[in-house]
This record gives C-alpha cells, sequence and structure tokens, in this order.
C-alpha cells in the first residue's frame, strides 16, 4: 500500500495462496486484466524440516498447493495474454535445492525439483511464442524464511522417534556448519539476479543466487548419484 501511495500503477492484492479458492479468484482477476501481464515473478514459498517419515500428509499438500500448485494455476492464468502479444516472460524462484535435495529436507526439495521440471518443459512449449521461462536458484538468503521453516516445522525433532535422533543431530550440525557457518547473502543480492533475470534480451534457462548456491549446485554437477550419496555419508558422519 505504500508502494502504491507513490506509484499508481502498483495495485496491490492479497491473496493466501494455501487456499485454492483464494488463488482461484486471483487467477480470474489477473486474467480479465485490460493490459496483460507480460511478466510474472513466482516468489512464494516456504520449507518444512523433518525425515519423510515424519511429515504429516497434510503438510505435505499445503506445502505443495503454495510452492507449486497455486504457481502453476497464477501462470496459466497469465499466459494466455503473453501468448496473444507474442512477448513476456515467466521468473520462478526456485532453490538450490531444486537440484540438490538435503536430508531432513525432502519435502520442500521435491517441491522445487517439480517446479525445476515445469520450467523445463514449458520453458520449450512456449518459446515459440516469445515467451521465456527462467529459474532463479538462491541458497540461503538473510530473510524470514529459516524462522519461518522452524515455526512450521514446530516441535517436529524433538518428538522424532528415538531412531531418528541422531539423524536429525547430524543434520542440524551440517546445516550449521555448511550454511549458517558462512556469510549469508541479504534479500538485495537475489533481488538483482531476479532483475537480471527480467531485464536481460537474452536470459539464460536459469540463474543461481549466492555463493553457497554456486558452490553446491557445481558440486551437484560434478558428482553422480553414488558420489553424491557418499558425499553426504560423509558429511553426516553416516558409515556404508
Amino acid at each position: 500500500e505504500a508502494l502504491a501511495a507513490q506509484e499508481p500503477h502498483i495495485i496491490p492484492r492479497q491473496v493466501d495462496l494455501a487456499d485454492p479458492e483464494q488463488v482461484e479468484d486471483f487467477a480470474a482477476w489477473l486474467a480479465a486484466q485490460p493490459v496483460p501481464v507480460t511478466l510474472l515473478v513466482n516468489n512464494a514459498g516456504y520449507a518444512l524440516r523433518g525425515a519423510v517419515e515424519d511429515v504429516p500428509l497434510a503438510d505435505v499438500r499445503r506445502l505443495y498447493q503454495v510452492n507449486l500448485f497455486s504457481l502453476i494455476r497464477v501462470t496459466q492464468a497469465c499466459l494466455p495474454g503473453m501468448r496473444r502479444l507474442r512477448t513476456g516472460r515467466v521468473v520462478n524462484i526456485s532453490s538450490m535445492a531444486g537440484r540438490l535435495a538435503f536430508p531432513g529436507n525432502a519435502t520442500y526439495a521435491s517441491s522445487k525439483f517439480a517446479l525445476e521440471a515445469y520450467c523445463d518443459a514449458m520453458r520449450l512449449e512456449v518459446e515459440g511464442f516469445g515467451i521465456k521461462v527462467i529459474a532463479v536458484r538462491p541458497g540461503p538468503v538473510a530473510t524470514e524464511f529459516v524462522a519461518v521453516a522452524a515455526a512450521m516445522t514446530g516441535d517436529r525433532y524433538q518428538d522424532a522417534s528415538p531412531d531418528y535422533q541422531p539423524v536429525y543431530q547430524r543434520i542440524q550440525a551440517m546445516f550449521h556448519d555448511f550454511f549458517f557457518g558462512k556469510p549469508i547473502p541479504g534479500p538485495a543480492e537475489v533481488a538483482a539476479v531476479v532483475l537480471r533475470a527480467a531485464l536481460e534480451p537474452d536470459p539464460a534457462p536459469s540463474y543461481s543466487a549466492g555463493a553457497i548456491a554456486e558452490e553446491f549446485l557445481a558440486l551437484r554437477a560434478r558428482l553422480d548419484d553414488a558420489q553424491l550419496l557418499e558425499h553426504f555419508r560423509k558429511l553426516m558422519g553416516f558409515s556404508h
């Protein structure tokens, strides 16, 4: 609202992307705009922590609704207008977790892996209409993201089976050592990458955002699946 007061072209709308009915209403509103949306940045998303066995299916569904299904519906609402104009750009905020799934992070990572596949397929479907599809892959960013993940996860670590307690302890130690022991970029650094993806005349299919993302995505590119599994075993102190 503060931005809209300064710039009349800004139209703020509050939408709960976890609520499919609100998303449908928003999609209908987007589709009815007299001037089509030609730049869509899908940024909303959050994470849950926990081993696969411990995350309730209802929590998985809600995360997928926000991170993937609502993104798909909003994109569907914007594509016809872009197609009519034969120009447009969809910038999807993925994650380095969309290419590299860490233990204890399967729910979030799988939603981002799905998003990456969605980008890959759509990119070829729409490029003949002058529409570009770009994935931006941040690493950790100094926002409230981690605090929200902790709040949404709740006491899952403490309530887990004793069998999983050593696993969770090693996961937490790994995240602390390899992420939170390093300098974390602020949102402005990621915003600059998003702006580049939005405005470059010939954008790349994807961009990493931040030194940590670049480091781990390069690691993933070097290792095959068996090597990556062994790498995580060593990081977490697991024996084979």
